[in-house]
């Protein structure tokens, strides 16, 4: 028997446990084992909860019980589940982990010492939630060289544009309503100002190239600034409004970023809405592959957590292969970076507009006296930033064009 120790009981860890007490018959097979969840690790107590028994309050009870083989890190941030982790895989024990901040952070280090104790750190659920996106990299995708990572990494975003797009509304008026509907945090500021996107695709772009992209040099943009009105206009070029997590890796340059893009109807994230989540991986022999699910939640995020313990089980004091160095990844400027952009400008700057991007389309909608819809040509993002700095309160809004 493979006895489970899960840290933290909120709503992941909750998760982990209903996912193991319900599928137990099918994940006992296709682990080749039993197991059974020990001890559940929480600083509260939940009187009359069916696992009332298993909760334990010292966490050196699991860390010293020779039994415990496996635990499930769902307590998130990077104080106290930082320090257990490291006990835990200190002591042999495998960890398998929800927490993107702590993945991103200290991923490689927890790695190395995972490998240096013949135990397993997994974390497929700290992106995308219940979407398969780690192991496809680490095993189906092995045989490519991975050139591009697009994706949309986080629902409570992805819910707010798909709302705003689908009833007109402003920015602020469906935040509130996401925040009442438990879609958004009280403090959503991670969700909105990009830095959970940011976190995610620091951990793909890592995998990708197989060394550390710090996410804390990615640049990031979140979706404050949209509003009604460029929707209005992405409608009117039968496009979208999307927040993306991206990264490139060609010959000529690395790099990731974090923002809002327009995009075509033809792309296939044109349809994820609410809050789904969706990957693209391009690579250089099989093309475009999609990954596409909900990103976050109890149950679906739970499913990945008990995934990579299904693994850990699979392989007792064997580390699975994960290309993820420490010596950091050089990123391209991204100002160097070609693109068009969409601009949407005050109705008498339109002639100024013009001069200082030629070449591009204006976009007409009917009965917007206001201001006006502008598409460059593609130019380096560096002199893009320049003229519209120089243009000032003209410029109401600019978004990155897609494809």
């Amino acid at each position: 028997m493979i006895k489970v120790a899960v840290l933290g009981y909120g709503t992941v860890g909750s998760g982990v446990v209903e996912v193991i007490e319900k599928n137990k018959e099918l994940i006992n097979k296709r682990s080749a084992a039993e197991l059974e969840v020990k001890y559940i690790l929480d600083l509260r107590d939940f009187p009359g909860d069916p696992y009332e028994s298993k909760l334990v309050h010292d966490v050196n009870i699991i860390m010293e019980d020779e039994e415990i083989s496996i635990v499930c890190e769902t307590m998130g941030g990077v104080g106290a589940a930082y320090k257990f982790t490291k006990m835990a895989l200190e002591s042999g024990k495998s960890v398998c982990t929800s927490n993107k901040e702590l993945v991103a952070k200290y991923g490689p280090e927890l790695l190395q010492i995972a490998k240096a104790h013949s135990c397993n750190y997994l974390f497929e659920a700290s992106v995308g939630g219940g979407i398969p996106i780690i192991r496809p990299i680490n095993t189906a995708l092995t045989a490519e060289k991975i050139e591009a990572i697009t994706g949309i990494l986080n629902g409570t975003t992805n819910y707010i544009l798909s709302k705003m797009e689908k009833e007109g509304a402003d920015f602020e008026d469906v935040l509130k309503e996401a925040q009442e509907k438990g879609y958004a945090e009280r403090n959503p500021e991670a969700d909105v100002e990009g830095h959970d996107a940011c976190r995610k695709i620091a951990i793909l772009s890592s995998l990708m190239l197989g060394k550390t992209v710090d996410s804390e040099k990615i640049y990031t943009e979140g979706i404050t600034k949209i509003t009604a009105a460029d929707f209005v206009y992405a409608k009117a070029m039968g496009r979208s409004i999307k927040l993306f997590g991206m990264s490139r890796n060609t010959e000529n340059e690395t790099w990731a970023m974090v923002s809002p893009f327009m995009i075509s109807n033809e792309n296939p994230l044109y349809m994820v809405s609410g809050v789904f989540n969706a990957i693209c991986v391009r690579g250089n022999m099989l093309g475009d592959s999609m990954y596409y699910g909900r990103g976050a939640g109890k149950l679906p995020t739970a499913s990945a957590v008990v995934g990579d313990v299904v693994d850990c089980a699979r392989n007792q004091g064997k580390t699975l292969p994960c290309l993820w160095d420490a010596e950091e990844a050089v990123l391209s400027d991204i100002g160097e970076v070609e693109r068009s952009f969409f601009i949407r400008v005050k109705a008498d700057a339109l002639d100024d507009v013009k001069a200082a991007f030629p070449g591009g389309e204006v976009i007409a909608v009917d009965g917007r006296a206001e201001d006006k819809g502008y598409v460059t040509v593609a130019l380096k993002e560096k002199e893009f930033a320049a003229k519209c700095e120089a243009l000032g309160d003209a410029v109401l809004n600019r978004i990155r064009m897609g494809e």
